[in-house]
């Protein structure tokens, strides 16, 4: 595989060989950087974004599933493997690591940033800030690594075409809509290039600002009054979806305490899985010793965390890449049980980028994740840190924690029509331009696009060609299911 080292490098061709470095502009010489940019045209033609075909040596798909597979929790596998059955785009979402294979033979700028590495349309929404204000942005890093601007885009790209398939969009919409998103990131991008230093560092989407421009797009005409409605209610759904709301819906009373109720094998409580003789006495106290652990994580020298208590934990499948990973939701109680709180304690892996870009500069995996998020995130949950944890078995894992609902909402793919769509390619490629423009040269990635639409329609080819890749992969996958080698079950 090939493997890249930076933006020292000068990009790859389409058969993946590099280029010879030139070296970096100062980072205070703007005219530099951006010549920078626009000679890495030279070194890796725009036009050869849109190449896609498998290569001789490609693995074998599902044997990169099953061996993903050697790390996960095995009665939860198969619900991950029933998840991915259902649709080409299902199947998708839990793809990144066969994506992550492909990437590494396309050409690419040599430019680096901190990149998602999932960045496929249902990993972006809203989301409350520490300042209690509703934002749009990127909300899941569990594969974030230095890397290629463009794969991140490219899998944004192919996921809008992949949805619009399955949604039954024609032809000619799937290719609007994979336009806008591309054409949002190349806009974004170069305004964040021409702005001021820190405008750029500080942009970020709230929500109040998106739905006005949504009905901006509708007074202009290139939007319906649907999306006006749809783009309102997600918004004022989202505030609702805090953890109150998450708390009546998973905790019960029962014996007279606060526990998180079982619903196996979606939802199991931590007594369940534990070694016989094992007391809840006992895991209070492991949990308090690891809750001061992860608090040393968190940024603030006084945190709300530390007016907490532990009350309970269940494990938790989450969805549909994840399955299969260590999930945890923890119960905390704060001034009595009116004042609950619900964190997620989220398995993080070896990022599925890491043998094509080489390992993180982290050697904590949960470390990597929230340090990529911090960077790429304009704002990020207050309570978003790491902790490493010995299993039962004796094994160390890394693990991030979060709020498990803090105003969460998303676009809702199964009921996407074109126009609302399009709409939305856009907001997510201007999104991840803002991310990628903190953490990368934007000035050169400005450079690298230029001003037409070049660069915009060799990706919206990618996509067309990848998501046929997508379908053939899904399809073998279905009949590996289906011959007995892999088992898919709902649970």
């Amino acid at each position: 595989m090939t493997t890249h080292h930076g933006a020292s490098e000068a990009g790859r061709s389409r058969d993946g060989a590099v280029a010879p470095p030139e070296p970096l502009p100062d980072p205070t010489d703007f005219a530099a950087r951006a010549e920078w940019g626009r000679a890495a045209r030279r070194r890796s033609p725009r036009t050869e974004h849109a190449d896609w075909a498998p290569a001789a040596d490609r693995p074998d798909p599902v044997a990169l599933l099953e061996e993903q597979a050697a790390t996960r929790v095995p009665e939860l596998i198969p619900i991950r493997h029933a998840r991915m059955m259902v649709s080409p785009f299902t199947f998708y979402r839990g793809a990144a690591l066969i994506m992550a294979a492909d990437l590494a033979h396309t050409a690419d700028s040599g430019i680096t940033v901190q990149v998602c590495g999932d960045a496929h349309l249902s990993n972006f929404g809203v989301f409350g800030t520490p300042e209690r204000k509703l934002a749009f942005d990127i909300n899941d890093f569990d594969e974030t690594l230095p890397g290629p601007w463009e794969w991140d885009l490219k899998r944004l790209a192919a996921s809008f075409e992949i949805a619009g398939r399955s949604r039954g969009f024609s032809e000619a919409e799937r290719r609007d809509t994979t336009v806008a998103a591309v054409r949002g990131y190349r806009e974004r991008m170069h305004r964040a290039a021409e702005s001021r230093v820190l405008d750029a560092w500080y942009d970020r989407l709230d929500a109040d600002t998106l739905a006005e421009w949504v009905r901006a797009e509708r007074e202009a005409g290139h939007a319906e009054k649907e999306q006006v409605k749809r783009t309102d209610s997600i918004i004022a759904k989202a505030k609702t979806r805090d953890s109150m709301k998450a708390f009546s819906k998973l905790v019960r009373v029962i014996d007279g305490k606060l526990r998180i109720a079982a619903d196996p094998p979606l939802i199991v409580p931590v007594e369940d899985l534990a070694p016989v003789g094992r007391t809840h006495a006992d895991d209070e106290e492991a949990m308090r010793e690891l809750l001061r652990d992860y608090r040393t994580t968190l940024p603030l020298a006084r945190h709300p965390l530390d007016e907490f208590s532990y009350l309970h934990m269940a494990r938790k499948v989450v969805g549909v890449g994840s399955v299969g990973t260590r999930a945890w939701i923890v119960l905390l109680r704060g001034r009595d049980d009116e004042d609950p709180l619900l964190l997620q304690a989220k398995e993080a892996q070896t990022s599925v980028l890491e043998r094509f870009l080489g390992p993180s500069a982290f050697d904590h995996h949960g470390e990597r994740v929230v340090r990529g998020q911090r960077v790429m995130q304009a704002a990020s949950d207050l309570f978003l840190g790491w902790q490493r944890v010995r299993g039962g078995d004796g094994v160390e894992r890394d693990f991030y924690l979060r709020q498990l609902h803090d105003w969460k909402g998303a676009f809702d793919v199964e009921t996407s029509v074109p126009s609302g769509a399009k709409l939305y390619a856009k907001v997510c490629g201007e999104t991840l331009a803002r991310a990628h423009a903190r953490s990368g040269d934007r000035v050169a990635i400005a450079g690298y696009l230029g001003d037409s639409d070049r660069f915009d329609q060799a990706i919206a080819d990618f996509a067309v060609a990848y998501a046929d890749q997508n379908e053939r992969d899904h399809r073998a996958f279905v009949a590996a299911v289906q011959s007995g080698r892999l088992e898919a079950s709902e649970g």
